[in-house]
């Protein structure tokens, strides 16, 4: 790993100061972000050198998308997306009335960039990628770090002080990314928190077609928690895209149009979609290397 850039150290820190508002105060922040309130007040005190390690600043900067050098490519989020403007305010719904909902649809559509974006722009908002954090105990500790609570005393205290924390936020929201990723103990510890928190705490749940998949399967062979969670999720799967493969095209080709524009690119609609066979998640890689070879022109 290449040594962090005293420039870079402030572009992380700005980051830092742009996110803290999502906490009530410094320590939460700095249990969020990984390390102790003393090194994040030396770092918002303008100190770079010798309170973190590069590779605890690299983290920092994964977390809140800092990019490497000034003038790297930075995607510019296409906001008049069917599927941003949809799960956007599903989002804000389930926030403001802490009721609960589950999405499922198609990989690649922009799900996680339009949920990260959100959780970016609201507090008592986090994001839980379950793909990551499959096991009861890591889903546990990776929800108590993102509030900004201790993650690493014993489980037991841990869950306790969860529950009573969500409890008492104003319209907390917790949005699970790959939600079929958790293993089973995990999945009702989902449904024991929910119970803990009902009317308390929002849920929103994401998944491609296999989610669907999953939950319906285990249902039908009555498999404990998974017809009580389908219930306490709305008892209905959320989507956008056209099921009819013709429609779902049309549909890929306005959003594919509209992220072209939203990022000035020179492809048309359908020679990015020859290009990626309409996965959003593709596209982002065409733009940044299109970008990117520009750049290098213009050199």
């Amino acid at each position: 790993m290449n040594e962090v850039t005293k420039e870079y150290k402030l572009r992380i820190v700005q980051s830092i100061n742009e996110n803290a508002f999502k906490f009530t105060t410094n320590k939460a922040h700095a249990v969020s972000i990984g390390i102790d309130p003393a090194q994040y007040s030396r770092v918002l005190a303008g100190e770079t050198e010798g309170v973190l390690s590069d590779k605890k600043w690299m983290l920092i900067a994964s977390k809140y998308n800092v990019p490497a050098t000034a003038d790297e490519f930075v995607w510019k989020a296409a906001r008049n997306t069917a599927v941003y403007k949809y799960i956007y305010k599903q989002l804000e719904s389930c926030q403001r009335m802490s009721i609960s909902g589950i999405f499922c649809d198609i990989a690649d559509i922009g799900k996680t960039f339009t949920a990260r974006d959100y959780v970016k722009e609201h507090r008592n908002a986090i994001l839980i990628d379950c793909s990551l954090h499959k096991s009861r105990t890591q889903f546990l500790r990776a929800m108590a770090k993102e509030w900004g609570i201790d993650h690493q005393i014993p489980l037991r205290i841990l869950r306790n002080d969860l529950i009573q924390y969500m409890n008492s936020m104003t319209t907390p929201i917790v949005v699970c990314d790959e939600f079929g990723d958790l293993n089973y103990p995990a999945f009702l510890e989902v449904k024991s928190l929910w119970n803990a928190t009902e009317y308390r705490t929002a849920w929103y749940m994401m998944g491609a077609d296999g989610l669907s998949a999953k939950l319906d399967r285990n249902k039908a062979n009555k498999k404990v928690g998974y017809a009580e969670i389908f219930s306490r999720l709305g008892s209905k799967y959320q989507r956008i895209t056209p099921i009819g493969e013709q429609e779902r095209k049309k549909f890929l080709l306005h959003e594919i149009a509209r992220i072209l524009k939203a990022n000035e690119s020179k492809y048309t609609p359908l020679e990015m979609y020859a290009k990626t066979f309409g996965s959003l998640r593709r596209v982002f890689f065409e733009i940044k290397k299109e970008k990117t070879i520009t750049t290098t022109q213009n050199e």
